[in-house]
């Protein structure tokens, strides 16, 4: 074997041990983090936000959104390794319901007129949606 090379190898050896190359190091200590998050899109009704903190190994959040009835829903969370995962659930407000409903045309379940079941009118749009690429 050529003694140039073999020196050269055995320097560049020495020379990263001296230096103190840590190589690869892994972290499995406790993680810390703070989150935020919130959309508020009145013309969509997309109202939603949340918050999340993680401390060591335990995680504390809630969030909260717009139901489509008018109420907030109010969610509190708790997890940890020792006590598993609990959420609060709150619901906040006076749910609304629009009496949107079709008088007569219907006898009963199938029959009679128009076929409607309890006489109930879909007040539902269309879809819209696409793709553009």
């Amino acid at each position: 074997m050529n003694p140039v090379f073999v020196a050269f190898a055995l320097a560049a050896c020495i020379i990263a041990g001296v230096s103190g190359y840590p190589g690869h190091y892994e972290d499995h200590g406790p993680a810390y983090y703070n989150f935020n998050y919130g959309v508020h899109d009145a013309h969509t009704g997309d109202i939603k936000q949340q918050h999340e903190v993680r401390d060591g190994h335990v995680v504390k959040g809630s969030y909260s959104l717009a139901e489509p009835d008018g109420t907030r829903r109010i969610v509190e969370y708790v997890a940890g390794p020792h006590s598993g995962f609990n959420a609060v659930v709150k619901r906040v407000g006076h749910a609304q319901h629009p009496e949107n409903y079709h008088h007569g045309g219907s006898a009963g379940l199938g029959g009679g007129l128009g076929g409607h079941y309890g006489g109930a009118e879909s007040h539902v749009g269309p879809t819209h949606w696409g793709y553009n690429h």
